[in-house]
């Protein structure tokens, strides 16, 4: 179990604790967060999961496949540095105190 931090864009965080096995999104997802639509459920078929990750956590994570660099092209204002798909980020007890800030919107 991970305890990760979701930023709103308003600033607004929510600290959850997310088990193992599930993606970040599904996190969010399971306990309410606003800002995280994830409309496809987590197929990488769309980019309404899109975060940016906290500066000190991009080289950490594994890097973007093929599929989800290709989605991140249709996120809200990517950055081609912190920007991911939370459906792609499986938790494990290593992403203990992630932060990822959502963008102002998802499209």
């Amino acid at each position: 179990m991970a305890k990760i931090t979701y930023v709103e864009h308003s600033g607004k965080e929510h600290v959850v604790d997310v088990a193992n096995g599930l993606t970040v999104m599904e996190g969010a997802r399971d306990n309410g967060i606003p800002g995280i639509e994830a409309d496809c459920g987590g197929a990488c078929a769309c980019s309404t999961c899109h975060v940016y990750i906290d500066d000190a956590w991009v080289e950490k994570l594994p890097a973007k496949d093929g599929m989800e660099e290709d989605m991140l092209d249709f996120a809200y204002e990517p950055d081609a540095v912190k920007s991911r798909l939370t459906c792609q980020i499986k938790v494990t007890d290593a992403l203990e105190g992630l932060r990822v800030q959502m963008p102002e919107k998802q499209i």
